[in-house]
């Protein structure tokens, strides 16, 4: 039975462990402690008898902090991912429903190119079924009857009527 005296120092080299983890020991074990003449605490040990294992370090805990901004971060992503889906869906939908638009806007677009062309043609045989009228309406040509010209002139604009009408129907 060896005893000796060693600083705090001292033991935690012998130990292998920090300064305070040696002076925790000692107060843990009761070891006899005492002052030396340079003022530092000094701890009576027998080493054989002192059956110390230190065990082993633990690994340092991860800041909590950032572990749980890290899981923030994670389910932003994730829920940022699925509204970035969501909306590439509705885009999607209102692709398909302006397309749709688009290619009724451009048969409402013939239509009324259609319908402005055989308006323009209506209005042509209007003026001319009216100059009809009013040739028959006015003058006496030289040349003929006045009901020979008339009789014509009916018969013109009898077929220019059936002519406009069919055009119409077309």
């Amino acid at each position: 039975m060896c005893v000796e005296l060693l600083t705090y120092a001292d033991l935690s080299s012998r130990l292998n462990v920090s300064r305070e983890a040696a002076r925790a020991l000692a107060r843990r074990r009761r070891l006899p402690r005492s002052r030396s003449d340079g003022g530092k605490a000094v701890v009576s040990v027998d080493l054989s008898t002192l059956r110390y294992t230190p065990r082993p370090r633990r690994a340092r805990r991860a800041d909590p902090v950032d572990a749980s901004v890290a899981r923030i971060e994670a389910v932003k992503t994730e829920v940022f991912k699925a509204e970035i889906a969501r909306l590439e869906d509705v885009a999607t939908a209102y692709r398909v429903v302006f397309e749709r638009e688009r290619e009724r806007a451009d048969r409402l677009a013939v239509e009324l190119t259609q319908a402005a062309a055989e308006a323009t043609a209506a209005n042509a045989w209007a003026t001319r079924l009216e100059d009809e009228v009013t040739a028959l309406r006015s003058a006496r040509h030289p040349g003929g009857g006045l009901a020979g010209q008339a009789a014509s002139r009916l018969g013109h604009l009898a077929a220019a009527i059936i002519q406009s009408d069919r055009a119409a129907r077309r």
